[in-house]
């Protein structure tokens, strides 16, 4: 099985161009943040508070997170319930960044992530595939972005959902969950020694996208 890793910061657009990349390749999609953004949930409609690890720990016994594809898309599903539009509400970002930073947590979703790759042929993206979850993948991206370019897409994909954001709020929700990745004490946000930095901010998606069709040809 091939497995490729695309790493990086919220907005970076990492969902859209390993969704893009896995469609044209043939391969299994993952994104790997859906599954903190299902516990975050849990936490958030059940009184959970996110910042206390112990109360998160436990409520993992209560917890079933799986993984569905309808037409290739992925769908979440969190104790045999659809989630994957709730998993997206502004307030469940912030909740997945505090919750992923938990070791709990993350050893709890660790098993689910790699026997995908057992299995499939994938594109993961997240925090920390290519440093943890699979530090031997065929080929890492480490895919960044300006933080005014990333807010600008995230206000963007509100809009296109119908929901008005303030950019400058906005920001600062990006900024804040930028220094919580970048600064947990397990596995941080960071570019692993082998990957390969792409910088988005003035490129399209396709140019994205053909950029690391080129790298995949090089590693080939």
């Amino acid at each position: 099985m091939t497995a490729i890793a695309i790493d990086g910061p919220a907005g970076a657009g990492k969902s859209t161009i390993a969704r893009a990349l896995a469609q044209k390749l043939g391969y299994l999609y993952l994104d790997t943040g859906a599954l903190y953004r299902a516990i975050g949930l849990y936490c958030v409609e059940r009184g959970v508070p996110t910042g206390d690890k112990a109360a998160v720990t436990a409520a993992l016994d209560s917890i079933d997170v799986a993984l569905r594809y309808v037409d290739g898309a992925q769908r979440v599903l969190l104790n045999g319930e659809d989630v994957s539009e709730a998993i997206r509400r502004p307030e469940i970002s912030l909740a997945a960044s505090a919750v992923s930073a938990m070791d709990t947590v993350r050893a709890f979703l660790l098993d689910l992530q790699r026997d995908m790759a057992r299995t499939h042929d994938v594109v993961m993206d997240g925090r920390d595939i290519g440093t943890v979850v699979l530090p031997d993948a065929r080929v890492k991206i480490f895919l960044t972005a300006s933080l005014e370019e990333r807010t600008r897409r995230r206000q963007a994909e509100y809009a296109a959902k119908g929901e008005e954001r303030d950019f400058d709020e906005l920001l600062r929700e990006m900024d804040q969950r930028d220094r919580q990745d970048r600064t947990r004490a397990v596995a941080p946000l960071r570019r692993a020694e082998d990957a390969v930095e792409l910088d988005s901010t003035s490129l399209s998606a396709d140019e994205v996208l053909a950029a690391i069709e080129s790298i995949l040809k090089e590693k080939a």
